[in-house]
């Protein structure tokens, strides 16, 4: 049986350095004897074991001679190993440093609905390494936009650091809506609900225009009247690339994320999904549990910070601690995002993700459900192969030292598609310079 060994590589650049550690997987590992929280039916298993080969899960709660078949294993030694837990709207690997100006790449001016963000994404950002740290393999980034109320395309990307961790571009369109310091909420809910109508009318007439030529095509053959064959060819409709995309939406193959607090656009919103069909998660939501009943009824997902306690403006009046587990018990998908409404998110806050989900835990929540707000949940909801210890799944998983919801606990190893990663960043390498005995000047410290 084979040893599994990592290998740890450096990647520096001027006074920057920031660590990735990969690991050279054989072709089966077992991960054996762990506490698994599955985020699926399955719930908890003990002593259990997962088995990964070519970068995605084969085997969950496997039998000895499964082991015994593997190149490798691990011993978890009844530590808790999750699923990867799942960051999302925030602008990780777009932003390095907020305050520097030259290190944003997540707005622009006239960015609009084809604003495509993912060509700037940088997966040697040293926030990447450090947000490894809080338990995350995989991430939702989301663009800030322009001045128009279609902020652009979300992306997902895993944390591997590596340049082609992009796992999916496209994956969502973002709009905001809501309360505005300048111009009316109304006037941002009509410019959506034109650009929906227009799209449909120019789709129902290229339909039935389409209908009508093979309706005359099978005339003309019952007719025995052979119509020259350039004329019958007509030319198709041209359509501009915003016009595809909403194209898409009205399809519901493309999700469209809509940022509303106050709970009249939140029913505004559902009446737009019942008309056109859409696929729709709505961002924010801090009054959505005054319209959790029709929030269920229309299967519409949330996406709302865990940490938002105090009305931030009147559209927030009923914003709490607990709205994540009064949704999740009326029955609505939710899931956890750090990002604050209007705000510049510091992707260094990413992190924190797991304490969220620790206090929408300490406030209503089960471990399970805490569990699935920042996995399986998120992954439903942009369509991922991930967030879930299940057969098929992408091997992103994290073992834990302890509860993953608690301070004192860290990540004793992660896997990123099979690949075992460090948590080591940029900020423990700058600790370890500054606080270890060398020739080295001591820069400012003492």
């Amino acid at each position: 049986m084979k040893l599994f060994k990592p290998f740890i590589f450096v990647f520096a650049c001027a006074s920057v350095s920031a660590f990735y550690t990969s690991a050279i997987n054989a072709e089966t590992l077992a991960i054996t004897n762990a506490t698994i929280h599955t985020a699926t039916d399955q719930g908890v298993l003990t002593n259990a074991t997962v088995i990964i080969e070519s970068g995605k899960i084969i085997a969950v709660n496997a039998d000895k001679a499964a082991v015994d078949k593997a190149d490798a294993v691990f011993d978890a030694k009844g530590q808790i190993l999750t699923p990867g837990l799942i960051g999302s709207m925030n602008q990780l690997g777009l932003v390095e440093v907020n305050a520097v100006s030259g290190t944003r790449d997540a707005s622009d001016k006239k960015a609009d609905i084809t604003f495509d963000a993912s060509i700037g994404f940088n997966p040697r950002s040293t926030v990447i390494p450090y947000t490894r740290k809080g338990g995350i393999t995989s991430n939702i980034v989301a663009p800030r936009g322009g001045e128009s109320i279609f902020k652009g395309k979300t992306f997902a990307v895993d944390l591997s650091g590596s340049f082609d961790s992009i796992v999916a571009s496209n994956n969502a369109i973002l709009v905001d809506l809501g309360a505005k310091r300048k111009g009316s909420r109304a006037y941002d809910m009509q410019q959506l609900i034109n650009k929906l109508e227009d799209a449909q009318k120019k789709l129902d007439k290229a339909k039935k225009k389409l209908a009508k030529e093979k309706a005359d095509k099978k005339e003309s053959k019952e007719d025995g009247n052979k119509k020259d064959s350039k004329k019958e060819d007509e030319e198709p409709v041209d359509y501009k690339r915003d016009e595809l995309i909403i194209n898409a939406v009205l399809a519901g193959t493309q999700p469209l994320v809509v940022y509303a607090d106050r709970a009249t656009d939140i029913l505004a919103l559902i009446k737009l999904k019942q008309r056109f069909g859409l696929n729709l998660i709505i961002r924010g939501a801090a009054d959505a549990v005054l319209v959790t009943d029709q929030l269920v009824k229309a299967e519409i997902p949330v996406l709302i910070n865990s940490m938002r306690n105090l009305p931030g403006s009147f559209d927030s009046l009923h914003t709490a601690l607990n709205s994540a587990a009064i949704l999740t018990s009326a029955g609505v998908k939710v899931g956890l995002s750090i990002s604050y409404p209007h705000a510049i998110n510091d992707p260094h806050f990413l992190y924190q993700l797991r304490f969220d989900a620790g206090n929408a835990i300490a406030n209503g929540l089960s471990k399970d459900q805490g569990l699935a707000v920042v996995t399986a949940n998120i992954a439903d909801m942009f369509g991922l192969n991930s967030g879930a210890i299940e057969v098929g799944k992408n091997a992103d998983l994290v073992l834990w030292s302890a509860d993953p919801f608690e301070l004192s606990s860290r990540v004793v190893k992660m896997w990123i598609g099979g690949d075992e990663f460090s948590t080591q960043s940029r900020q423990d390498a700058l600790r370890d310079r500054y606080t270890t005995k060398s020739d080295m000047p001591r820069a400012y410290t003492k």
